[in-house]
């Protein structure tokens, strides 16, 4: 298995991790990571790591072992960073506090220059939350201290010779989150379809991926009727970038479909001023998939991917698409426009059409869609919806991630609401109610018969406006990266 690299020189600036390295013995003179939690005191684990003295000196001082707490305590010449998991016998799986707890240790590290932690509480979730809770984005900040930028901590996981493979593995996602989420963060004056295009067809091809990409005039010439709508507006012309990863090997296929809107004015039923700057992140859903698919090539799964990623900017101008507008699909299904910001869906029509073409076993879509989603679930929770199965199996996957995911019904009475009076469909309901829902709907119809297929609206939990929370940074998530490998991993193991 190669470990997929942190692609750190593909953008003009790119989120900080901390360099991990895997080891069977603990180097001498590093900080100590200790775990500790909380019941009817404070916990010291059984680990090599501890020492005598170090219960009572960090009670001394006050810990409690309550999740998230960092206590740094120096004894006998040694620093010791605890970090709390809270009760373990609360609400959260062990896995998850402890993500969550080496998130908050990976962000007290500053100005350490090495450290350690023992596998004791798991590889994958220690270096997922030390990975993905360290990153940290500067953007294009001109700072002078080049030493905090340019240096990372080196930490060292401790385990046995059995643990290396699962240690790989997770620095390899944990890649694969950072490159997702260096996409989202960057400007998109800065990242445009064109450009977007190129940039995934470098990474894809130094994944081993195949790439094609599809410019603005073959979109037109082979009828991708939506996404040449949402782009004719703007200068940046749209591109659809297909990736494929297809092992010899391959026991199942599956068909990955993001939404690419580089930027997001609403177009001519344009957003309000107030926060349209965070609608940089709103080809989350394709930089995920792309994200994924160089993963799942990293770990060499035995499945065939076919990722597809519609890429355009959503922009008004005397070009732009019209409320009103029928235009005409991939494969012929017209449409409607009564909302021009209901624009993703009209894009990713197109892309599932394609993708359903190749008549896949699965076809898994993801994207940052509706407002709906976090009045719905919150800013944390996304809404899974589709087939039945597959649904409920990526919101359980999802949970157990720590991404949490919810499965959300198709409501009926969106199949009559749906119709238009002048086309086949129409992309948005007639009042607020069950946007959402409403949206995976008008997706649903662009689904080749008989395929399994789920839609990923990660609306708000793929950006996080707030401070930084266990392993979960401000700005870009990268979320459902982890959920979609994950998927991916057990579906090739059917």
């Amino acid at each position: 298995m190669a470990v997929l690299p942190h692609f750190n020189n593909v953008l003009p600036s790119h989120g900080r991790l901390a360099q991990v390295e895997f080891a069977t013995d603990a180097p001498k003179g590093a900080a100590r990571i200790i775990p500790v939690s909380s019941g009817e005191g404070l916990e010291l684990p059984v680990s090599q790591l501890t020492k005598e003295g170090l219960l009572e000196s960090l009670e001394a001082l006050g810990a409690k072992g309550s999740a998230g707490e960092v206590t740094k305590v120096v004894v006998d010449g040694t620093l010791f960073i605890a970090v709390g998991l809270g009760d373990t016998e609360g609400p959260h799986s062990t896995e998850t506090a402890v993500r969550r707890a080496m998130g908050a240790a990976a962000r007290a590290l500053k100005g350490t220059e090495r450290a350690v932690v023992t596998a004791d509480f798991g590889v994958r979730p220690i270096v997922e939350g030390l990975l993905l809770g360290g990153y940290a984005y500067d953007g294009l900040k001109t700072n002078d201290d080049k030493d905090e930028q340019e240096h990372s901590t080196t930490i060292t996981v401790v385990g046995s010779e059995d643990d290396l493979a699962e240690f790989d593995a997770a620095v390899s996602i944990c890649h694969a989150v950072a490159l997702a989420r260096d996409l989202v963060n960057t400007p998109s004056n800065l990242l445009y379809p064109t450009n977007y295009a190129d940039l995934a067809r470098t990474v894809g091809e130094a994944s081993g991926l195949t790439v094609e990409v599809l410019d603005e005039k073959e979109l037109d010439a082979q009828g991708f009727g939506g996404i040449t709508a949402v782009g004719q507006g703007s200068d940046n012309p749209p591109r659809l970038v297909h990736l494929t990863w297809a092992p010899e090997n391959a026991t199942t296929s599956v068909a990955l479909v993001g939404k690419g809107i580089t930027f997001d004015t609403g177009g001519i039923s344009l957003k309000p001023a107030s926060g349209m700057e965070q609608m940089v992140m709103d080809m989350g859903g394709s930089a995920a998939v792309l994200a994924a698919t160089c993963a799942a090539a990293s770990l060499n799964l035995p499945v065939r991917i076919d990722a597809w990623m519609a890429m355009a900017e959503n922009m008004p101008s005397g070009a732009a698409q019209r409320p009103g507008d029928v235009i005409t699909h991939y494969g012929g299904i017209t449409s409607e426009v009564i909302n021009t910001d209901a624009e993703g869906r009209l894009v990713l029509a197109d892309a599932i059409a394609r993708a359903s073409e190749d008549n896949p076993d699965y076809l898994i879509e993801t994207s940052t869609l509706t407002g709906a989603q976090m009045v719905a679930l919150g800013k944390r929770t996304f809404g899974v919806m589709g087939s039945d199965e597959l649904r409920d199996a990526i919101a359980e996957t999802a949970r157990e991630l720590d991404e949490p995911g919810w499965a959300m019904p198709m409501l009926e009475e969106h199949d009559e609401e749906i119709k238009s009076a002048v086309a086949d469909i129409k992309n948005t309901n007639a009042d607020r109610f069950g946007g959402m829902e409403f949206a995976a709907t008008y997706l649903a119809k662009f689904v080749g018969e008989g395929i399994q297929w789920a839609h990923i609206d990660v609306a708000s939990p793929a950006w996080n406006t707030g401070s930084a929370y266990g392993f979960t940074p401000s700005r870009a998530t990268g979320v459902p990266v982890r959920t979609i490998v994950d998927t991916l991993t057990q579906l090739a193991a059917k």
